[in-house]
């Protein structure tokens, strides 16, 4: 099986530079833990995706080669593939490989395979390793999968799904064996059936806001009813914390990034002599050269762009004493609410806790809301970002999210075919560790709309 790697999960043979002239010249000395495990079972990686700069975008055009460009449209109608896995997703739906790597902090994953009209699957959080995947926020970053169909996702996934002891981060086997037991035991309720009678699928009312698109809600509706008519009960859900939820997430994600990307320093990454001839075009002066200060400053101001400056110093700030108390820590406590929300709809138990808590008897199986606002937006200038242009940009995760905050696995399947408003994704969401069932629903939906 050919397989793409998104150009922030390292490889030995090949460069790994997160799309940002700080590391336009780094070769990872080994491979990533989940790179390894593909080549193990006899897959090859044919190549690095590109992506928004350190995995911080959502059009994937924040990058130093340049944007992608989504290959589900006509070449006259240029189109943003997603971010910040763009060229995963791009590579899958042009063709390129069987399944590509990408990684999900915020909807990564989920949001390109919306727009590029393939799967997209987010695992729960610690299920694959991190090692070897250089960080942007560590309590949310996730490796997944992007691939043509729902069967490749699961083949990978199952793969990739094994403890790493090198991963601090890493579920213990322990605790996925006892998500796996939990989830089989919901799933025989329905699984051993022609239709899908005893399935309880939850339809969260916060996940339509106004600026929802005629053609997202279109998809979702029609993916419900296929369900419906499986035999499947719908049931309307609330997860009231949710509006807060992309406050939240981006108070979180741009500290801990403030705090990763401190090691791009000009001594331990990123040669500020480097970069300064390949982006100023200018040979450094003698003062510069050897000194600290200097040294940090130039390789910082001039090794990142705008994007991922811009949420350096968000983070910092959050992260500042005068701050920290209004901002960080009442993100976290955002967080705990967003995360209490999904265990209180959710029929299978949540295996993280230490003492076992009873699921709601009125609960469901597993939740269904549209990926996306829009379809695939136009591509912007890259070189005219205006500030309504980048506030918008954030705005296209509202609704992947809140299962990133609560480590949640989720998966983004087409609701239908490409038509004049571009492929439109339908994501599954489920509790910790259900991979299995919410691949399985999303096998139903996709035999349904072929």
């Amino acid at each position: 099986m050919n397989i793409g790697d998104k150009d922030n999960i390292c490889t030995k043979d090949m460069p790994t530079t997160c799309s940002s002239a700080m590391l336009a010249d780094y070769w990872s000395p080994f491979d990533a833990t989940v790179v390894d495990l593909l080549r193990q079972s006899g897959a090859g990686i044919i190549g690095k995706a590109n992506c928004d700069e350190f995995g911080m975008g959502s059009l994937n055009v924040h990058s130093i080669y340049g944007p992608v460009v989504n290959p589900a449209f006509p070449t006259d109608d240029i189109r943003s593939a997603g971010g910040s896995s763009g060229g995963s997703a791009a590579a899958v739906a042009a063709g390129l490989c069987n399944a590509a790597l990408g990684t999900d902090t915020g909807g990564s994953v989920r949001l390109p395979a919306s727009y590029c009209g393939v799967v997209g699957l987010k695992p729960s959080y610690g299920m694959l390793s991190r090692w070897g995947v250089v960080s942007f926020a560590d309590s949310l970053d996730c490796v997944g999968v992007l691939a043509k169909d729902v069967d490749i996702a699961h083949r990978v996934f199952n793969t990739l799904s094994k403890y790493d002891g090198q991963d601090s981060t890493s579920a213990s086997p322990e605790t996925r064996e006892k998500a796996q037991r939990a989830c089989e035991e919901h799933m025989q309720s329905w699984r051993s059936r022609r239709d899908l009678a005893g399935l309880r699928i939850g339809v969260p009312q916060e996940y339509f806001p106004a600026s929802l698109s005629p053609a997202s809600v279109d998809g979702v509706r029609e993916m419900l009813r296929a369900l419906r008519e499986r035999g499947a009960t719908l049931v309307p859900v609330s997860l009231p914390n949710t509006p807060y939820a992309l406050s939240a997430y981006y108070v979180l994600a741009s500290a801990e990034a403030s705090s990763n990307l401190a090691r791009y320093d000009g001594v331990q990454y990123g040669s500020y002599i480097a970069i300064t001839a390949m982006c100023l075009h200018v040979r450094p002066t003698p003062h510069q050269i050897g000194t600290p200060a200097s040294t940090y400053a130039l390789s910082r101001t001039q090794g990142f762009g705008r994007e991922v400056k811009k949420r350096i110093l968000l983070g910092t700030y959050a992260l500042s004493a005068d701050a920290f108390d209004n901002y960080f820590l009442q993100a976290q406590r955002l967080r705990n609410l967003i995360r209490q929300d999904f265990r209180d709809v959710f029929l299978v138990p949540d295996p993280l806790l230490l003492s076992h808590s009873p699921a709601s008897v009125d609960g469901v199986h597993a939740l269904v809301h549209p990926s996306a606002v829009q379809t695939a937006p136009p591509l912007p200038d890259t070189n005219v970002i205006s500030e309504g242009d980048s506030l918008g940009a954030y705005v296209q995760d509202i609704l992947t999210v809140p299962a990133s905050l609560a480590g949640l696995p989720a998966v983004s399947v087409p609701a239908r075919g490409k038509n004049k408003q571009g492929p439109v994704g339908v994501s599954i969401v489920g509790q910790w560790g259900c991979e299995a069932m919410i691949l399985e629903i999303a096998r139903v939906i996709e035999g349904s709309v072929a």
